[in-house]
């Protein structure tokens, strides 16, 4: 058997493409994956509006749906709510529609990148603080002679794009390289709204970055609505296919 996902990114519920969200409803039913998994910014500004848009749509899947926060995803006009529960918008849609993957062909590990205030500004590209970056690697631990795939999930890309200057990522080089020695076989990412699949390095540690695109109508660098399928065997590779869709005209 091969375990089949949908990644999905960047869905900015409040500037979403509808048709774009549409054709991924319609693949997810006609194809029913294991698992869609949406790699943060599932909302636009955090409003409890919006989260009740992504509840609905996330609800009439029908699958298992596993969610990461994105930077959009804490309060973004409440700073008091920012500051003392910067996740509790975010946690209460988890509980209503997100779930775990359980599959005998990959384990995915979660990888917090986002917190609540920066020294820097905007704060909107990633930070992966040490207790993050523990947590995960704890799981990683457990997992040492699992013969699974491992996927490691997460809002923003551990590295920045190949040649582009420094590291948007604060921390990222340094949780890259832990996590690929760990074992993990892949990080699944979005953040950017320009889908990527490449195997990096990083302090001599190898492995694959996966990306996916935006549901949303923010679209950057020319590239269209995008998602992917990921196609998990015990004991064959990770594959992928990127699937891209027309933008919905305003």
């Amino acid at each position: 058997m091969t375990t089949r996902l949908f990644h999905i990114s960047d869905v900015h519920f409040g500037v979403e493409d509808r048709g774009a969200l549409a054709s991924v409803a319609k693949a997810v039913a006609d194809e029913r994956p294991d698992a869609v998994v949406c790699t943060g910014d599932i909302t636009q500004r955090a409003k409890h509006s919006e989260y009740a848009a992504a509840a609905e749509w996330f609800e009439h899947l029908g699958v298992p749906v596993i969610l990461e926060p994105g930077n959009h995803d804490m309060p973004y006009y409440n700073m008091l709510e920012r500051f003392t529960d910067p996740y509790g918008r975010f946690r209460r849609l988890n509980d209503q529609v997100g779930t775990t993957l359980e599959s005998d062909d990959v384990v995915l590990v979660s990888l917090k990148t986002t917190v609540r205030a920066q020294s820097r500004f905007p704060w909107s590209d990633g930070v992966v603080t040490d207790a993050a970056l523990a947590a995960a690697l704890e799981r990683l631990s457990q997992l040492h002679d699992d013969p699974r795939h491992v996927l490691v999930t997460g809002h923003h890309p551990l590295l920045g794009p190949q040649g582009k200057g420094a590291n948007p990522t604060i921390g990222g080089d340094k949780a890259f390289a832990a996590i690929a020695s760990a074992g993990a076989d892949a990080m699944l990412t979005g953040h950017v709204h320009t889908p990527f699949d490449e195997v990096r390095e990083s302090a001599g540690s190898i492995t694959r970055m996966i990306g996916a695109g935006t549901l949303s109508t923010r679209l950057r660098h020319g590239a269209p609505p995008s998602y992917r399928v990921i196609e998990c065997e015990l004991s064959g590779p990770i594959s992928t296919e990127l699937r891209e869709l027309t933008p919905t005209e305003e």
